[in-house]
């Protein structure tokens, strides 16, 4: 046993041996130098992030930024409405889909909502890039829970998390509205 182990001991100071021959590239001065930060406003891949979209609404990136969403929340009239859009958060992008969903969970409570297609005049026949839907209770729990968007574009299915960038009123005084909402489907 005593054998077993000696060798063994051999095997490892060779081991040590051979990984110290072996020669080791030196650091440059340009190599200790701290990273640069980034501009705030560029990513690597290069191009600036909107912070809004085209009607002054909040961004949901949807993939890789291959397309993002834009959300209106207009609270008087008490309608949601979602924007498809490029990937530069710029021009619209009709889909084929007759609906959008947002999940929502506020507390212990999930939901779902549905959006319904509402063509914009520019949309070709068939497909829309703005969803909506008049719902009491979604206008109100958008800014206190956590919300996703679900939607499909060209047969591939994207989630985007919900955050509503614009938002200066008081929740303090609200009481949550009584629940008046369209017919989900």
């Amino acid at each position: 046993m005593v054998k077993f182990y000696r060798a063994l001991g051999c095997c490892a100071g060779l081991a040590l041996l051979a990984l110290n021959a072996i020669p080791v590239s030196q650091a440059t001065a340009e190599d200790k130098k701290p990273a640069a930060k980034k501009p705030a406003a560029k990513e690597e891949h290069g191009h600036a992030h909107a912070s809004q979209g085209p009607h002054k609404g909040s961004l949901i990136e949807l993939g890789e930024e291959e397309y993002h969403g834009e959300i209106i929340v207009d609270e008087k009239a008490h309608v949601v409405t979602i924007y498809v859009l490029d990937s530069h958060a710029k021009d619209a992008v009709p889909i084929e889909a007759t609906e959008v969903v947002i999940n929502l969970k506020h507390g212990d409570k999930p939901e779902q909502f549905k959006l319904k297609a509402a063509p914009q005049k520019t949309d070709p026949k068939g497909k829309s890039s703005r969803f909506s839907l008049k719902d009491v209770e979604l206008t109100h729990d958008l800014d206190h829970g956590q919300a996703q968007l679900r939607i499909k574009i060209a047969g591939k299915s994207f989630v985007g998390k919900i955050v509503l960038e614009d938002h200066d009123h008081d929740h303090k005084a609200e009481k949550k509205p009584e629940k008046k909402t369209e017919k989900k489907s």
